[in-house]
C-alpha cells in the first residue's frame, strides 16, 4: 500500500471509541497523471480550510509507481475495488463503521482524454463503492477554472485546455517572476499561486463555474460531457476541505 501522507494506515491505530472518533479518514487515491493532481493534493491537503475542525484527512497515492495500463480509468478502478476491499477490512478490525465521517474511502481521479471503457470505469466505481472525480477533456479545464469561467467545448482536445490554461494573464510568472511563456510539459508542475487566495475565492469561482458547466450536460454517455469537471466533489466529499 502507498506510502500515506501525514499519518499512518488506519489498522495501525487501535484506542478504543475514544480513538476511533479522532482517527483521521484515511482516503487512498488514484491519478491517471503523475505529476499535476498528485502535487494539487498536497497543496490544497495542506494549505486548505477543513469544513469541521478536528475531522481530518490522511492521503495515501496509492499508484505513484504505476505505468501504461494500470494508469488507465478501467484498471485504475479495478486496483481501487481490491484497495477498497482491503481497507474496509482494517477499518472494521479498527472499530470503524461504514457511516462514521472517518470510514476509509477510495477514489480515482481520471480524464477522457482518448480513453476507452469510460462508461464502464464509472459502472463498475458506482457498484463497488469506489468513488470518481471525472475531468472532460482532463484536468486542466479544472485548472483553468480557477482563473476564468469557460463554457464552450474543447472538442476532447486536452492540449485546447492546456493552451488556454498556458495563456492566461499572470501563469507564467508563477514559474518565476522573469518567465513569460510556460512549455505543455513544465505545466505540468503545479504552483500554489495557481490555486490559492488569501480570500478562498479562486477556488469558490472554480466551483461555481464547474457546477454550472456540469448542469448544462444532457448527454448520457459520459465520453460526450464536454465540458465537465468534478473535482470539487473530490475536494468537498473526499478530502473534506471546505476551500482553500
Amino acid at each position: 500500500m502507498a506510502r500515506p501522507r501525514g499519518g499512518d494506515s488506519v489498522s495501525r491505530k487501535k484506542g478504543g471509541a475514544k480513538g476511533r472518533t479522532n482517527r483521521a479518514r484515511q482516503v487512498y487515491i488514484f491519478t491517471e497523471g503523475e505529476v499535476t493532481e498528485p502535487e494539487y493534493i498536497d497543496i490544497i491537503v495542506k494549505k486548505g480550510t477543513l469544513a469541521k475542525p478536528g475531522e481530518s484527512v490522511e492521503h495515501h497515492f496509492e499508484n505513484e509507481n504505476a505505468v501504461g495500463k494500470h494508469r488507465k480509468p478501467y484498471a485504475m478502478v479495478k486496483d481501487a475495488v481490491r484497495t477498497l476491499r482491503k481497507v474496509e477490512r482494517e477499518a472494521r478490525d479498527a472499530g470503524l463503521k461504514e457511516g462514521d465521517w472517518n470510514y476509509p474511502q477510495v477514489w480515482v481521479l481520471f480524464d477522457r482524454d482518448d480513453h476507452l471503457n469510460i462508461p464502464e470505469a464509472r459502472r463498475l466505481a458506482d457498484k463497488e463503492g469506489v468513488r470518481v472525480a471525472y475531468s472532460h477533456p482532463c484536468f486542466e479545464l479544472w485548472r483553468l477554472l480557477h482563473y476564468t469561467n469557460y463554457t464552450s467545448s474543447f472538442g476532447g482536445v486536452c492540449g485546447d485546455a492546456n493552451s488556454r490554461l498556458r495563456s492566461r494573464p499572470g501563469f507564467a510568472a508563477t514559474y518565476g517572476r522573469q518567465v513569460r511563456t510556460v512549455s505543455e510539459q513544465q505545466s505540468k508542475h503545479m504552483r500554489e499561486e495557481q490555486v490559492l487566495s488569501v480570500d478562498g475565492q479562486r477556488y469558490a469561482s472554480a466551483r461555481k463555474y464547474a457546477k454550472a458547466i456540469n448542469d448544462r450536460v444532457e448527454a448520457v454517455n459520459p465520453e460526450k460531457w464536454d465540458p465537465y469537471t468534478d473535482i470539487w466533489s473530490f475536494v468537498e466529499e473526499g478530502l473534506l476541505l471546505s476551500g482553500y
